[in-house]
């Protein structure tokens, strides 16, 4: 790296720094997630409004690199702090009101999603049809479980059994957007993959059997041993087993995000809690206050929404007709048909449509395979934020001050309405990056 590109780097990183804060105080004050000030940062000094040359010269092709490359180990911290939310115990619980509302929030999304795919993929799919067609119904059925975390949070809706319900949901629609989203990866770049996809199997093995085991011993022997606040060991453990897991899945061909993922959901809780807990302390402010507002400016940067015709307006009114229907509709279905009232399950409707950050990284995914082209992904970026966007309004309207929690009012126990929604009697939610 020469002398001029580190000046750039450098004045780059602080110019997104800087504005990817204002522009996210200003959401957060306009009752938005930051994400979407971030994003918009990003859009802002894209083609959309000055055309390329802004854009070329505040950020040459040469530093870009670089910031992709900062912008991915964001990713790949965030992605492990996702796993660390994600509680297995959790999903094994699931009720009735939990297990309709996922399958309804999932199915549909993914239904409707594949059937508008059918429509696109003349104009729009690169490669492999069957590819395009799934990785566009996964996109659809995502729910950002981060920023739906941070709205249940600012809501004080954490500790109430809709909180938990949809937070809950949330996990397990994702966790199969994900597994579905490894699967597109194994057919976009089926080339590449040959005789290593036999060792997914493997992998997985070895990570639940002898890496989680050894995680959880590594935390008790530094609970015990340590002192409070002297976890620098278990710390260094954590990220040079992360990066090694993302690695190896990235060789794979799966994708660097599923190794960084699962090796944050085997992340020892209960008696090394103190320890993980010190580690998320130290990554989440690097990564939520710098690396990942690189990669929503980089996001930003390839949105394009100058060129929009006719046309295109028609496809990001069925896309947005497709993603906020799918997603509402199915789980205000799953969630009635579970017993649940009108009221709460419209609200469960309304916070699984968030997307968010985690749609971003799906479709960073997409856009770096070759599945999507720049005008779709331009497109699907804009409904990310919009559909992030209705969730505070559309809970405002759907639950006014004052409205019973769920399963209030009913006659039922507190305990009875948490093993109908599939919950614990009190679930703790950590404040996420985003």
């Amino acid at each position: 790296m020469t002398a001029s590109q580190t000046v750039v780097l450098f004045l780059d990183l602080a110019l997104i720094l800087c504005l990817a804060r204002l522009l996210g105080a200003l959401a957060r004050r306009l009752g938005q997630p930051s994400v979407i000030g971030e994003i918009f940062a990003g859009v802002l000094l894209g083609p959309t409004l000055f055309g390329d040359d802004l854009s070329e010269l505040v950020f040459p092709a040469d530093v870009r690199l670089l910031l992709s490359a900062l912008a991915g180990v964001g990713v790949a911290l965030f992605m492990f702090v996702v796993g660390t939310e994600l509680d297995i115990g959790v999903l094994r619980g699931g009720g009735r009101v939990t297990l309709w509302t996922s399958a309804g929030s999932t199915l549909l999304p993914l239904a409707l999603g594949a059937g508008l795919a059918l429509l696109l993929v003349r104009s729009h799919g690169k490669g492999s049809s069957a590819a395009f067609v799934l990785f566009f119904a996964v996109a659809m059925s995502v729910t950002a479980f981060p920023v739906l975390a941070r709205i249940v949070a600012d809501r004080k809706l954490a500790h109430t059994r809709l909180g938990t319900t949809a937070l809950t949901c949330a996990a397990i629609a994702d966790l199969l957007a994900w597994t579905l989203l490894a699967v597109v990866v194994a057919i976009a770049t089926g080339e590449r993959l040959d005789w290593r996809l036999a060792l997914v199997v493997p992998y997985v093995t070895v990570m639940f059997t002898l890496v989680r085991p050894l995680l959880r011993r590594a935390a008790q022997a530094g609970t015990e041993a340590a002192e409070p606040g002297d976890d620098r060991n278990f710390l260094a453990l954590v990220l040079g087993g992360l990066l090694l897991s993302a690695a190896f899945t990235e060789w794979l061909g799966l994708h660097y995000i599923f190794g960084a993922f699962l090796f944050g959901a085997l992340l020892p809780r209960g008696a090394g809690r103190r320890l993980r807990d010190g580690v998320l302390k130290r990554v989440e402010p690097l990564c939520g206050l710098l690396l990942l507002p690189v990669y929503f400016v980089l996001s930003g940067l390839k949105v394009d929404l100058s060129e929009l015709d006719s046309s295109s307006l028609v496809e990001l009114a069925a896309i947005l007709a497709v993603a906020i229907t799918g997603k509402f509709l199915g789980a205000y279905v799953g969630a009635r048909f579970a017993g649940l009232d009108s009221r709460h399950s419209a609200a469960l409707g309304a916070l699984l449509n968030t997307r968010g950050l985690t749609e971003l990284v799906v479709l960073g995914v997409g856009l770096e395979l070759g599945v999507l082209d720049g005008s779709l992904y331009s497109l699907m970026v804009v409904m990310a934020v919009t559909t992030t966007a209705l969730t505070g309004p559309l809970l405002s309207r759907i639950l006014p001050p004052g409205t019973p929690d769920l399963g209030a009012g009913t006659g039922r126990s507190t305990e009875e309405v948490s093993r109908a929604a599939g919950q614990p009697q009190e679930v703790i939610v950590r404040r996420p990056v985003h």
